[in-house]
């Protein structure tokens, strides 16, 4: 019973004890950080909410609704569809693998549905990267802040083309923004606002 009283008093009686559960601790941080790190903009789980919602329902709109990180990958995505039948638009937010808002749009939103075949964010960032990166020589780029998906927004000579909208911002500068066919992922053109 003595031998506790021979203990220096702030030194643990098993260091390798609380070195590995120090150790075990981290490592779960980890790897929770790694399960969280976000995803690319898959449509699956939205398509089949939307389709039970309206079974004509058809995506018009993706984009990201949480910050990007270095590889295009977000926490959430939202995506935009509308039923033709019902004369209305429904928004789902998909967060790691759950649908965490659903909602009619209140405006009303024409966009062109988006047609199958389209390449995921993940697919088409390496094109944009590659734009920004040479654009970053001349100017500068800043860090990738918006994907979006869409229908009809190029205003070159295939308005009807669908395209990923990748766009870069940094404090005190214009943002620049790059434009990728969503079908075979060439870049189509950049510019700053």
């Amino acid at each position: 019973m003595e031998a506790h009283l021979n203990r220096p008093l702030n030194r643990p009686r098993n260091g390798r004890l609380i070195a590995s559960l120090v150790l075990a601790l981290s490592l779960m941080g980890a790897t929770a950080r790694a399960e969280v790190s976000g995803s690319p903009a898959r449509v699956a789980l939205a398509a089949a909410a939307a389709t039970a919602w309206a079974p004509d329902a058809e995506l018009v709109y993706l984009e990201n609704d949480e910050p990007l990180d270095a590889s295009g990958r977000s926490l959430r995505w939202g995506y935009l569809f509308r039923s033709a039948t019902l004369g209305r638009a429904r928004v789902w937010s998909v967060r790691e693998g759950r649908i965490v808002t659903a909602e009619d749009l209140v405006l009303r939103f024409d966009a062109p549905p988006l047609p199958a075949g389209w390449l995921d964010s993940d697919a088409v960032l390496a094109a944009a990267e590659k734009a920004a990166a040479q654009a970053a020589r001349r100017e500068g780029r800043g860090r990738l802040l918006t994907m979006l998906l869409m229908r009809g927004a190029e205003s070159g000579s295939d308005r009807d083309a669908t395209t990923w909208t990748f766009i870069y911002g940094a404090s005190g500068s214009a943002a620049f923004h790059v434009v990728v066919d969503a079908a075979t992922g060439q870049v189509k053109r950049t510019w700053r606002s």
